[in-house]
């Protein structure tokens, strides 16, 4: 019986550490969080420094209204100067304050887990020594005791720890519950910060060159308003150059930046997704077939096929049946040849083994055939066309879109734009290669090429 009451004695002594450790508040910690006068500060720095933000754009939009001039460009820089400097000290104090919460939610985490093991080391003792307990027979209870109604004592007791032992496990469930939480609440907390330190590269690179062009500028204005007039023609050239450089698409004719750019900013009309991105996406695409190739299929029985240039043969380049058979409907509605019609090959080994995954993704967007059907009435209604083509680049530039927008990259994020890339190659995870490889592309074509465009 004393045995009994111990075993009861430990389960309440294990619920009340759950419950109050679970009530804990971990104190606050980091740079904008070690007191409430560090965050009273950083609010009030935070606060100030947007404030400045707002009356610098102020000025910004009422210099760009000017007339043209050197000086007037001049203004405009130096405000813009100002305007990027003080968005990257505001992201620079939410860095301190969304790092401080990091510290604070990873602590807690771990004393959840701390938890949520303790109870399941305790839970484990617990059972098993109530299996040693229930191994006793009734009649040994009774004998055992010097009464009957001692005996019914320790039945009672005996079903008092089976129902202790459920309260337990909801315990144990409720802390998981609280820790699964906390941890989502700590991977948005550090996408937040991924995104705020990306922001601040930016804005540090659009900086440099505002300075750049401001001291050209200023070298300009030393000298006659002629030569500031081909400085603008000069502009106007490299703009014109951009529009026209050719886009490379996999498997498919190279196109005209500027058209490639009216077709991402249409896709971003229908999905959401930015152009930089999309146009990034395709751009690796295109990089990845230079490396790794096209093939033909050869017999859709199999989905064997071929090196399109080289003859070379590939075990199962295309999944059968699953993508065969679409792959035949498509090409069939298009009127094209699917023995001419180039695909991916597999990534690896000619010879199939299990994990080697295949090849047979189609055009610019690298949809395979099965994944296109699923987005081909959709593709079809948003550009109002009777048949969508993969190898045709408005098709394929929406395709792509509109997959990139369902895996969530038209909320315009590093974070989200990085996790849609390595989803869209099929990795997966927050981020990846692939993934790093397109956003590093998205930075060079928003400031190099779309930007430029877009000031002149």
């Amino acid at each position: 019986m004393r045995r009994i009451f111990c075993y009861i004695c430990l389960i309440c002594l294990f619920s009340l550490c759950v419950t109050q450790t679970a009530k804990a508040q971990t104190p606050g910690v980091g740079d904008c969080l070690s007191s409430p006068e560090a965050k009273a500060k950083c609010e009030a720095e935070l606060a100030k420094t947007e404030k400045e933000i707002v009356e610098t754009t102020q000025v910004l939009n009422v210099q760009k209204t000017q007339s043209s001039s050197i000086q007037k460009d001049v203004n405009v820089l130096t405000s813009e100067i100002k305007q990027k400097t003080l968005n990257i000290k505001a992201k620079d104090i939410n860095i301190k304050q969304i790092g401080g919460e990091i510290v604070t939610k990873t602590k807690k985490i771990g004393e959840l887990n701390s938890q949520i093991q303790r109870g399941q080391d305790s839970l484990a003792q617990i059972i098993k020594k109530l299996n040693q307990i229930d191994e006793v027979t009734l009649p040994e209870i009774v004998f055992a005791n010097n009464s009957l109604s001692d005996a019914l004592i320790d039945v009672d007791n005996f079903n008092s720890i089976n129902r202790s032992i459920e309260d337990l496990f909801a315990n144990i469930r409720g802390t998981k519950t609280v820790a699964e939480k906390e941890k989502e609440a700590l991977d948005k907390k550090k996408a937040d910060e991924l995104n705020a330190k990306q922001t601040i590269e930016a804005n540090k690179r659009a900086v440099e060159k505002k300075e750049a062009e401001k001291k050209q500028l200023l070298a300009v204005s030393k000298t006659t308003e002629f030569t500031y007039e081909q400085l603008i023609a000069q502009k106007q050239k490299k703009a014109q150059q951009i529009r026209d450089a050719l886009f490379t698409l996999r498997d498919s004719g190279a196109i005209p930046f500027g058209t490639a750019l009216n077709y991402a900013k249409e896709v971003q009309k229908i999905t959401g997704v930015r152009p930089a991105f999309l146009l990034a996406i395709i751009k690796q695409e295109s990089d990845l077939g230079k490396n790794v190739g096209s093939c033909l299929v050869t017999d859709l029985t199999t989905g064997d096929g071929k090196g399109k240039n080289t003859g070379t043969f590939f075990e199962k380049v295309m999944k059968s049946p699953r993508d065969t058979v679409p792959f035949q409907v498509i090409t069939s509605a298009l009127g094209r040849d699917w023995k001419t019609t180039p695909v991916s090959c597999p990534i690896g080994s000619k010879t199939y083994y299990v994990g080697r995954g295949f090849g047979s993704a189609m055009g610019p967007a690298q949809f395979i055939p099965s994944t296109w059907m699923i987005f081909e009435s959709r593709i079809e209604k948003a550009l109002g066309v009777k048949q969508a083509d993969p190898w045709k680049a408005r098709d394929a530039f929406t395709a792509s879109g509109m997959y990139l927008g369902d895996l969530g990259a038209s909320a315009g994020t590093y974070s989200s734009e990085v996790a849609a890339a390595c989803k869209y190659y099929g990795s997966g995870g927050a981020t990846c290669t692939y993934g790093t490889q397109v956003m590093a592309k998205v930075a060079d074509i928003q400031e190099n090429m779309i930007d430029v465009l877009e000031n002149n």
